[in-house]
């Protein structure tokens, strides 16, 4: 027997279109989107380490350790380890933001979690480019 229940009379969830957008926004998305950056670039250091660890042959290291030395000292190489670089520094301040929300809730009000975020932004292209400034000059 089927009844006619009312609707849910809870709240939908606000949406994209709801919600003004604004720079701690655009700080928790890219959270998550470094978090799947981190995930893949950690391949690449890992197989680097790998190959790192394989014995050499007749005083050679391997070919796959060559292989991807070669691409990791390349432009497109030092590109994308910057990048990951700046990926580390960004996903590592605002991981500290949010222990700071979750833990003593310090933070919350609209002009320290914008300012905050806006930290983070500019400590991880500033960070990201000090080190490649720094592993350029060795």
């Amino acid at each position: 027997m089927s009844t006619n229940a009312p609707a849910d009379p809870r709240p939908l969830s606000p949406h994209l279109q709801v919600w003004r957008f604004h720079l701690t926004m655009v700080a928790s998305i890219m959270h998550r989107v470094t978090g799947v950056a981190l995930y893949f670039g950690t391949f690449l250091i890992t197989a680097w380490l790998f190959t790192l660890g394989l014995p050499m042959s007749g005083g050679e290291p391997p070919e796959s350790f060559t292989f991807l030395q070669g691409l990791m000292t390349s432009i497109f190489g030092q590109i994308v380890l910057t990048l990951w670089a700046g990926v580390v520094l960004f996903h590592f301040a605002n991981g500290i933001r949010h222990l700071l929300w979750d833990g003593p809730r310090i933070g919350f009000d609209p002009k320290t979690a914008s300012t905050w975020s806006l930290f983070n932004f500019v400590f991880a292209a500033a960070g990201a480019m000090g080190i490649w400034f720094a592993v350029t000059q060795i």
